[in-house]
């Protein structure tokens, strides 16, 4: 077995989803699941088939963001994942909603974070072991770093 570690390449700010799921009904019903949560979310959705074809299979309504998740899809090629990239929302805007959907097994996370991806490759195929999800910490906050994370959350809308 071979462990790799992958890049999620993507702008910056850009938020994705990343998870595993059991079956190629995936698609279909997180796209229906995000669409019904909001119609106007802009998204792109790819999923790795584990069998048959195993292609990238794919969905979404904005065809850059479908673009980066085929292609993060295709490079992580590990059997039943999916990526999911987000335009104009959150990834806390849809999580729930994506989590009760009956085919998502988990989430390995949701963030706008330089990620990375550990991977383990063996004769049969790919498998997610985990993500490295942004910057080591790098200390516990102060009075003046609580001030600002609440205030910063009231300003987004987030909190009252």
């Amino acid at each position: 077995m071979d462990i790799k570690l992958l890049k999620i390449d993507k702008p910056d700010e850009m938020n994705f989803i990343l998870g595993q799921s059991h079956f190629i009904k995936t698609v279909e019903d997180i796209h229906e699941a995000i669409v019904n949560i909001n119609p106007g979310i802009k998204f792109g959705l790819a999923f790795c088939e584990a069998s048959q074809k195993s292609l990238v299979r794919f969905s979404g309504n904005d065809d850059e963001l479908i673009s980066f998740a085929q292609k993060n899809a295709l490079n992580l090629s590990c059997g039943h994942s999916f990526i999911i990239f987000l335009g104009n929302a959150f990834p806390l805007n849809i999580l729930n909603t994506i989590k009760n959907v009956p085919e998502v097994v988990r989430i390995f996370c949701a963030t706008a974070n330089p990620t990375e991806v550990i991977i383990a490759e063996s004769d049969l195929g790919r498998g997610i072991l985990g993500v490295i999800d942004g910057e080591k910490t790098k200390g516990i906050e102060t009075e003046e770093d609580i001030k600002e994370r609440k205030n910063f959350l009231r300003q987004i809308g987030y909190k009252f």
